[in-house]
């Protein structure tokens, strides 16, 4: 089956013509380079989530629901993909760890609103329930974990299924479902305790990524490409805060044709000519065509595909180093399926 699937992936860099030639100039030497990467990688994918992340309620009806991740863990393991992942139980994050991102006065904040009984709404979307603070500790944890366990050749890659998601957490703001912006948190972790020097992140969520856009604008260290649904919540990303931000946005109704021509003549350029290290993705399945949360029109499909080519990425630059975080994704059965087939292009190569 692995030489199968090598070769598979050499038929499709050898025909493939998403790369355009001035991007590739030597595609032979890639697909060797390629080869080399993925014949040394080992190991397991690792799946890091943690029991306390389901004890996150934003109250009854709340599409950021812990629903998700138990329709997550069903579909992997009724498409016997759970059987190949190594699952890793995430650590909290450490108050170091955090101060990276967030300040003192926003971290006393959160502590502040926590109740012990019911829910306190932090904004109009957006609440805290008893379980909030641990659940969002072990979510930007299970980041920090990810890092640690690529970094250190612990394992080629890895999925942190934790909730609530991050990718609308400014450094001293809560938003959009969000707390701690977890993946923010994972890169620094990653550029300050392993010194990478060039960190992509890439976010495919139907909403753009502010927070982590705010957090991480201007460091030359990191690349973020996006592409989200606009005019749509949080109403910004059109124009980018830093050079080092490059957001696509699509109008609503656009589908896979769309969300592939933006990563082919956007994304890949830019990041072939970047030669990240390692890749965070901010993976939120809110643009599936079933997801109500938005009004794009992405499949299964489509998330293996670009995951796919992420995954070359990797295997060309960044040693097959990359982190991927849950962030949206409402429709439970199309997240399940979508989360399936995007651990099965991590996981299979």
């Amino acid at each position: 089956m692995e030489r199968d699937c090598i070769c598979t992936r050499l038929r499709a860099l050898f025909i493939d013509i998403t790369y355009p030639a001035p991007i590739v100039r030597n595609k032979e030497s890639h697909v060797l380079t390629w080869l080399k990467n993925r014949l040394q990688r080992s190991g397991l994918t690792a799946y890091i989530t943690h029991p306390d992340c389901l004890q996150h309620n934003m109250g009854v009806g709340h599409p950021e629901c812990p629903e998700r991740l138990i329709a997550i863990r069903d579909q992997l393991m009724a498409s016997q993909i759970l059987d190949g992942l190594q699952e890793i139980e995430a650590p909290e994050v450490t108050e170091q760890q955090l101060a990276r991102v967030h300040p003192p006065h926003y971290l006393e904040y959160l502590e502040s609103c926590s109740p012990s009984i019911g829910t306190f709404r932090v904004d109009p979307d957006t609440a805290m329930s008893a379980g909030t603070l641990q659940a969002a500790r072990r979510a930007a944890g299970a980041v920090v974990k990810a890092v640690e366990l690529v970094a250190e050749d612990k394992a080629p890659n890895a999925f942190c299924a934790v909730r609530p998601p991050g990718h609308h957490a400014e450094s001293g703001k809560a938003m959009g479902f969000c707390f701690f912006n977890n993946l923010a948190i994972g890169v620094t972790h990653a550029l300050s305790h392993y010194q990478f020097e060039r960190v992509a992140v890439i976010d495919f969520d139907v909403h753009h990524g502010n927070g982590t856009e705010e957090i991480l604008r201007d460091d030359p260290r990191v690349l973020m490409v996006s592409v989200f649904q606009h005019p749509f919540y949080p109403y910004c990303g059109d124009a980018p805060l830093g050079p080092n931000m490059h957001n696509v946005p699509l109008k609503a109704g656009s589908g896979g044709r769309e969300f592939r021509e933006a990563v082919e003549t956007v994304w890949l350029p830019l990041l072939h000519d970047f030669q990240p290290q390692i890749l965070f993705i901010s993976a939120g399945f809110d643009a599936h065509r079933e997801d109500d949360m938005g009004s794009l029109g992405l499949v299964e499909a489509d998330y293996e595909w670009v995951t796919r080519h992420l995954m070359q990425i990797a295997d060309l630059y960044a040693d097959g180093r990359v982190v991927s975080v849950l962030e949206g994704g409402y429709d439970l059965s199309a997240l399940g399926r979508s989360v399936a087939a995007h651990l099965r292009v991590l996981s299979d190569g």
